[in-house]
């Protein structure tokens, strides 16, 4: 390892760069023939998890992609329906391409009545299947349903088979932390969020363009 550093260390910024294009041309061979093997195209169900910030931030940000490409989405809030979100109002922008629901009345802890939650979680799941088998609509966002799941307002086996009959090119994309081992075990694609650190265990409060 020392004799090869001592070797770069040596060489001219020619060498050098003729050095690093060889192996770009090699990594890019490597990534062509695996990508050349990827042939399948279907309808993702996504989850984004975790205790760290970014889960609905990262699928709106799936959201705002799909609408740059000319596709329709359909959203259904299961929890944050009392907040004003920004994101909220950057979609009315487009009424053509988006479908928004916001269903929930705030958090479990903010209404501190389980039936009302239970017949709100209800209300927005039978809103979400309504957009799953939109053919009008090519993805839809199920915000914070991975929250009443974790109560067991709904039924995740009858979510899981739902979406084992989703149309089959539709995107499902689905927020919230502590999903459910079978939620991720059927998935596609699952991303967990880690926290590291965050000001609001320093005493600071939600700031506006960061947390809504």
């Amino acid at each position: 390892m020392a004799e090869k550093s001592e070797k770069l260390k040596n060489m001219s910024e020619e060498e050098l760069d003729a050095r690093h294009a060889e192996k770009m041309k090699k990594k890019k061979a490597a990534r062509d023939k695996i990508i050349a093997t990827k042939t399948v195209e279907k309808g993702l169900v996504i989850v984004h998890t975790g205790k760290g910030k970014g889960k609905s931030t990262a699928a709106f940000g799936m959201v705002f992609r799909a609408i740059g490409n000319g596709m329709r989405v359909g959203i259904v809030q299961f929890v944050k329906g009392k907040w004003g979100t920004g994101e909220r109002k950057v979609l009315e922008a487009f009424p053509d391409q988006v479908e928004m629901a916001t269903m929930g009345e705030g958090f479990t802890w903010e209404t501190q009545d389980r039936q009302r939650d239970i017949a709100a979680a209800k209300e927005a799941w039978e809103k979400a299947k309504a957009m799953i088998m939109d053919e009008k609509l090519d993805m839809v966002l199920c915000d914070e349903l991975n929250i009443v799941l974790r109560y067991d307002y709904l039924d995740l086996g009858e979510i899981i088979e739902f979406l084992q009959n989703k149309p089959e090119m539709k995107h499902v994309i689905i927020t919230g932390r502590n999903a459910k081992d079978e939620l991720i075990e059927f998935a596609d694609l699952v991303t967990e969020m880690e926290m590291v650190k965050h000001p609001f265990r320093s005493g600071v409060k939600a700031q506006v363009g960061i947390e809504f």
